[in-house]
């Protein structure tokens, strides 16, 4: 018997218990800065009970790693690296980062977490490559690094999971509709189907961290509660990729994400700054526990978030 979706999440997390006390997560990249500099990307810093996992690695090559050491972050202590999808403003870090942090140790981002189909061909309508990664994944490796392929959802630390590619329950369509994807069962308008996002299981409940949540947060949020057996979405942090969409979709958005118990909400890189405050006032959040996501903001459990002076 085939099972859906849903049920192999269940049957996953049986016995996956664990709950992360003490965690962290800082923004290394987006377009607000209060520290460091601002891009069209994304990246965070994800640290749970003295692990540290890095969850994109931003667009030009030298930014997160710039701003890391203005944060003084010392990125060589992370052997983990996850990329949320295959876009370049998630991915142009990642090679930089491997050579530099590689000079202080050799298995400093050595091991890299993808969803399946991040290695897709994306044919352009004027010929050419549009998938960058193609070509990344022998130059990673010839550095020593590996990729790990996921198609379902996988725990990488305790208490911290991949959701691995999402289920599409509803028909959210957070991507540009413009471009193409060559998959085994042919050429297909690219849903970016490899988008994944991290959840952390805590007390308080689940912590979402997405880079752009192409699959759609509400998609995302509907398959972490069916994994993790309804608990309440403690927080969300990161792009939700809501920029351009019309208010309609917003509020939608808004009442679903509600409905899971969203207390904090960090909107980085796409979600859009006017979105943003929609979101929180029709989720009924604060300029304390919803903000714009900016360049050295964190989020603290127990804490909550340190917006910095730009987001405040």
């Amino acid at each position: 018997m085939k099972l859906t979706t849903a049920l192999v999440w269940i049957v996953i997390a049986q016995g996956q218990d664990h709950q992360v006390k003490q965690f962290k997560v800082t923004i290394l990249s987006t377009m607000l800065a209060d520290e460091g500099v601002g891009e069209w990307g994304f990246a965070a810093l994800v640290e749970a009970d003295g692990r540290k996992v890095l969850v994109d690695t931003g667009a030009r090559p030298e930014t997160v790693l710039d701003n890391a050491r203005d944060l003084k972050i010392d990125l060589s202590q992370v052997r983990s690296v996850v990329l949320t999808h295959f876009h370049g403003d998630h991915t142009g870090g990642l090679m930089t980062l491997r050579s530099e942090m590689k000079k202080r140790d050799e298995k400093a981002l050595s091991e890299t977490h993808v969803g399946k189909g991040i290695f897709y061909s994306r044919p352009l309508d004027g010929g050419g490559e549009g998938n960058s990664m193609i070509a990344m994944r022998p130059a990673y490796q010839a550095t020593g690094g590996k990729f790990v392929e996921h198609d379902r959802a996988a725990e990488i630390l305790p208490g911290v999971w991949l959701t691995g590619p999402i289920a599409r329950t509803f028909p959210e369509r957070n991507w540009s509709g413009s471009g193409k994807v060559r998959t085994p069962g042919g050429v297909v308008e690219d849903t970016v189907p490899d988008d994944q996002s991290v959840v952390v299981t805590a007390l308080e409940g689940l912590v979402v961290i997405t880079g752009c949540g192409h699959a759609g947060i509400v998609n995302i949020l509907t398959a972490a509660d069916a994994q993790f057996g309804h608990k309440p979405v403690h927080a969300v942090i990161g792009g939700v990729h809501l920029f351009a969409a019309k208010d309609e979709q917003v509020d939608w958005t808004a009442d679903k994400m509600k409905s899971f118990g969203v207390h904090y909400l960090i909107g980085a890189h796409c979600t859009g700054i006017e979105s943003l405050y929609r979101l929180r006032n029709r989720i009924g959040l604060s300029r304390k526990t919803a903000v714009v996501g900016a360049v050295g903001a964190d989020f603290t459990l127990g804490q909550g978030i340190h917006a910095g002076r730009v987001a405040q």
